[in-house]
């Protein structure tokens, strides 16, 4: 099967005023950006060295940014930039000076939690549009309207809302003011972000770009009388985590915050893989387009649209610790944790990132991939295309870049694989391979 290109945007009900929504996809370092963009995303977001909440993730320089821009916008895809932190007074020596980069090479907006550092923007920039993230805790349509009167043209809403409640944030604004939820990805046991834990046991801020995520800790109990011994708290072979939360997921009820009339599904992640980031948009972007090939008019019989099981199935094989649906329709329970281990078991793993290929029609039957984890003569591999369709195949056979015959390649090696012939596909660099573990 022939994969078909990513659409954008494509539905629009000229009686609602509804559109499918911009997909926002993470961007830790420039090729998880590359990935995010090859699979579908509208937009992406990302950090720079400084003043961002991922302060280990890879994050761009300040050149790194203006050629991010550039290689989005000649994707027709927009970039956002994380400013993101609460600032302490020593954090802010420079921004004044990156805030003026990030106009300079033309950033299409800039995600803040501050208030300092917005009325600082509001100044220095004014025509940059201002996103407000979801360490500002917006829970209510007073909180929002506030926001709203900041100047701010985007909230990014907390995470601990309800349909029930999003919709109600929504009719309380203005008609140009965008709203932004988080629908897949990790979460924290706090509000919306908002912890000290890291900054307690390790020095390390959460609320400043460090966090050292403690909630994914074992934990146990010791009486302080009797040093060296430990008990569960809730017993079990694994261990005990007793702040691990299940990850969101809100794949199936995105045709419900299209009606709503949510402006920009956002995805979490610059801390995770190239796989991940490729995965998950994959499918978020197929689920897109299926609602917008089957909406209906008027929009509200879209409450009732159903994804087909492949879609869900499609995003299990991405690392999780399990999928909750959080506050959506009220308060999580204990089923939305994950006590017993730190992540769920995974069946499948990324094996590389394709490069190139042969020329079918001269019967080259191979692909030029980067190993990102060992793949061995025989193995069968799946192929991700652009839509939901996977392509199955063995590998017939390594070559190192001298041509020399592998058994085995390794994470880093640029190996050619050769694959049977007769594979109806259209190869595309930048495509994800995976397998079975």
């Amino acid at each position: 099967m022939t994969p078909k290109a990513a659409t954008k945007n494509t539905v629009t009900s000229s009686s609602h005023g509804y559109i499918i929504p911009e997909l926002l996809a993470p961007a830790g370092s420039f090729e998880k950006m590359v990935a995010a963009i090859h699979y579908g995303a509208d937009a992406v977001y990302c950090g720079g060295k400084k003043f961002s909440l991922r302060a280990h993730a890879s994050n761009f320089s300040e050149k790194e940014l203006g050629g991010a821009v550039q290689y989005a916008h000649e994707k027709n895809v927009k970039l956002y930039v994380t400013v993101n932190i609460f600032a302490h007074q020593q954090d802010l020596q420079g921004l004044g000076k990156h805030l003026q980069h990030l106009q300079d090479i033309g950033v299409d907006g800039i995600i803040i939690s501050d208030p300092g550092i917005l009325t600082m923007a509001k100044e220095a920039i004014p025509d940059v549009p201002i996103h407000l993230s979801t360490q500002a805790n917006v829970t209510n349509p007073g909180n929002a309207r506030f926001w709203e009167a900041q100047g701010v043209r985007r909230l990014n809403l907390a995470r601990e809302l309800s349909l029930a409640e999003i919709a109600e944030i929504r009719k309380g604004l203005a008609p140009g003011t965008k709203l932004e939820i988080f629908v897949h990805g990790a979460l924290c046991i706090s509000y919306s972000g908002r912890c000290l834990l890291s900054y307690y046991f390790t020095g390390r801020d959460a609320n400043r770009g460090e966090c050292a995520h403690p909630c994914r800790y074992k934990y146990a109990l010791q009486e302080e009388k009797r040093p060296g011994q430990y008990f569960p708290v809730e017993e079990d072979e694994h261990g005990t985590y007793i702040f691990n939360s299940k990850d969101l997921c809100l794949l199936n009820k995105l045709p419900q915050l299209i009606n709503i009339g949510v402006d920009s599904l956002k995805i979490e992640g610059r801390m995770k893989s190239v796989y991940y980031v490729g995965a998950v948009v994959r499918v978020y972007r197929a689920a897109l387009d299926y609602i917008a090939a089957n909406w209906k008019t008027p929009a509200v019989d879209n409450r009732n649209v159903t994804l087909p099981p492949l879609y869900m199935e499609e995003l299990m094989k991405v690392g999780t610790r399990g999928y909750t649906e959080n506050f959506i329709f009220g308060p999580p329970g204990a089923e939305d944790m994950l006590y017993d281990r730190p992540r769920s078991d995974q069946e499948y793993m990324p094996v590389g990132v394709v490069q190139g290929f042969g020329n079918k029609a001269q019967a080259e039957y191979w692909l030029e991939v980067e190993a990102r984890n060992p793949l061995r003569k025989g193995d069968t591999v799946e192929y991700l295309s652009r839509d939901i369709n996977t392509v199955t195949f063995e590998v017939l056979e390594l070559l190192d870049q001298d041509g020399i015959p592998l058994e085995q390649a390794n994470p880093g090696n640029v190996i050619r694989v050769t694959y049977p012939a007769g594979i109806d596909t259209d190869w595309e660099v930048n495509s994800l391979l995976r397998k079975k573990k």
